[in-house]
């Protein structure tokens, strides 16, 4: 008989229906100007090997996971956690693409309010010191270069002078927004591998990165 959910999180059963809801959505772009993937027509689907079949669904999975995941946290954080997103604006992913962790995760932002809640929330809790936004300026000459050097085909191996060089108090802010950004996604995925601890998957459902399953890919 096959089980009617398709993970446990912390021993609570995660609906099947939730993944095939998400398998079964019309797909289209994320519409913010993210790279939109466009997954296969269902005519198309009827008639793919049954290795991507299984490979798509626990991609599926894993999408779907991540957002309860960040739903819990969302509320254990005592954050406001967003109504039900309709599976039909989920970021489409294609085929080739499905044992990709970063798509997983590209996904599940796009598929999940409390996954973007969550990464907010952390980003603002990055403190970045003055001194790494001091040397991340240093170190990368060839992002501060004025407009005149840059016509003058100035590069930072030909020996920068200092009026060659934005000002670095005007781009501070900058830097310091790049790098707290970083910081976050950082403790995102760091959250994320922590929290997927306490998940198990029923059969069909595992990771498709896990080689315990002969259809495994794990690409980076």
């Amino acid at each position: 008989m096959t089980p009617e959910h398709a993970a446990l999180i912390d021993g609570e059963p995660l609906p099947r229906e939730r993944v095939d809801s998400f398998l079964e959505a019309p797909r289209r772009g994320a519409g913010n100007g993210a790279t939109s993937h466009h997954a296969p027509a269902p005519a198309r689907r009827q008639t793919e090997p049954p290795s991507v079949a299984r490979q798509r669904r626990r991609w599926a999975t894993q999408v779907v996971v991540t957002d309860e995941l960040a739903r819990r946290a969302c509320t254990d954080r005592d954050l406001d956690v967003p109504e039900e997103v309709s599976p039909v604006s989920v970021l489409a992913v294609a085929e080739t693409d499905v044992a990709d962790l970063g798509s997983i995760v590209a996904a599940a932002l796009a598929h999940s309010p409390a996954a973007r809640t969550l990464l907010a929330a952390l980003e603002s809790e990055q403190t970045v010191p003055e001194t790494a936004v001091r040397d991340y300026y240093d170190r990368n000459r060839d992002r501060f270069l004025t407009r005149e050097a840059l016509r003058r085909g100035v590069t930072p191996f030909d020996g920068v002078a200092p009026e060659d060089l934005l000002p670095y108090d005007e781009v501070r802010d900058g830097i310091s927004r790049e790098l707290r950004k970083a910081a976050g996604r950082k403790a995102f995925f760091g959250w994320l591998d922590q929290a997927r601890a306490g998940v198990t998957y029923t059969h069909g459902h595992e990771h498709p990165g896990d080689p315990s399953h002969p259809d495994h890919e794990h690409r980076h």
